[in-house]
């Protein structure tokens, strides 16, 4: 054997076993990036829900891809387990379909009627997800992608089981291609209202926050200088016109003169943190509403000590 030979027989199991590794690389990094992908824009999508309703635009707050993938778990995790349950769901009833077809002319008959009610109903879910998507009924916002996607779903599985059950060989290349359209816009509309779901979970966990800000750290903040924010309107906290004032609950303290070894000379009471990104702090006074409220953006330097404490 030639000296180009024997290397050419001695690098083919190498290369054969470095294509094996690349291909099991390949394999597993896929689902990894649809899976990190899925993560970052659920989170993207939840996170801007979420401080919208605080009136603040999510890319002021500069949250990097980490904390945006922690965020998109949350999101992320009912509409997973829905279409791993539903999956099952199919494949049980298709299983127990194919098990009827098998036991004569009586249990194909019964199939292929199940899969034409199952078609009619479709078509019915289908009109009504159109109708809801012309606003003709108002379904909530998951509405009309469940139930327009959910029909054509319902159509294709119930056309293959009467293709089945009536003994046909495979279906036309039309078919498939409706077919596999059919399949395309179910999937657009799972992912539809997965970023529906996501969008309103961000904006119901904000509304409980709003109401509950006392589950948020309580914040101690002294200054160098004061703040000049309008609190002249709660001199009395009890007052109609503190509870409309956008800084309800928030108190400012004058320091007393401790020597030039103290340089901040006022103290507020009565902030929540509502986050934290960078080097700015994001703060809602005591008793914030989403009608009057405001919220401060304060930056983290020599000029601010910061004391927090629970509830």
């Amino acid at each position: 054997m030639s000296p180009v030979k024997e290397a050419s027989a001695a690098g083919t199991p190498a290369a054969g076993e470095t294509t094996a590794w690349i291909t099991r690389i390949a394999t597993w990094a896929a689902p990894t990036t649809v899976v990190t992908a899925l993560l970052f824009f659920f989170g993207y999508v939840y996170t801007s829900a979420y401080y919208d309703y605080f009136g603040i635009d999510s890319s002021t707050l500069g949250f990097d891809t980490r904390e945006v993938l922690v965020k998109g778990e949350s999101p992320l995790f009912l509409p997973a387990g829905v279409v791993a349950f539903v999956a099952l769901v199919l494949a049980l009833l298709f299983h127990m379909a194919s098990r009827f077809i098998r036991q004569g002319r009586d249990g194909a008959r019964m199939v292929r009627r199940a899969g034409w009610a199952t078609t009619v109903a479709a078509l019915v879910l289908l009109v009504f997800g159109f109708l809801a998507g012309l606003q003709v009924i108002r379904p909530g916002s998951l509405g009309t992608p469940l139930m327009i996607g959910g029909a054509l779903l319902l159509i294709v599985l119930a056309r293959i089981l009467i293709r089945r059950s009536s003994g046909g060989g495979h279906a036309l290349s039309g078919e498939r291609a409706a077919m596999g359209i059919a399949v395309a816009i179910t999937a657009l509309c799972m992912f539809w209202a997965a970023t529906s779901y996501a969008s309103d979970r961000g904006s119901a966990q904000a509304k409980m926050v709003g109401r509950n800000l006392y589950t948020r750290p309580a914040v101690i903040l002294d200054t160098t200088e004061r703040l000049h924010l309008d609190l002249s309107a709660c001199a009395d906290p009890n007052s109609r016109a503190c509870r409309k004032s956008e800084w309800n609950g928030l108190r400012e303290t004058a320091l007393p003169d401790a020597g030039q070894q103290d340089r901040f000379r006022y103290r507020y009471h009565g902030l929540r943190l509502l986050a934290q990104s960078g080097d700015r702090m994001f703060l809602l006074p005591d008793h914030w509403t989403w009608e009057h409220g405001d919220l401060l953006i304060l930056p983290m330097d020599a000029n601010v000590r910061v004391a927090l404490h629970p509830g």
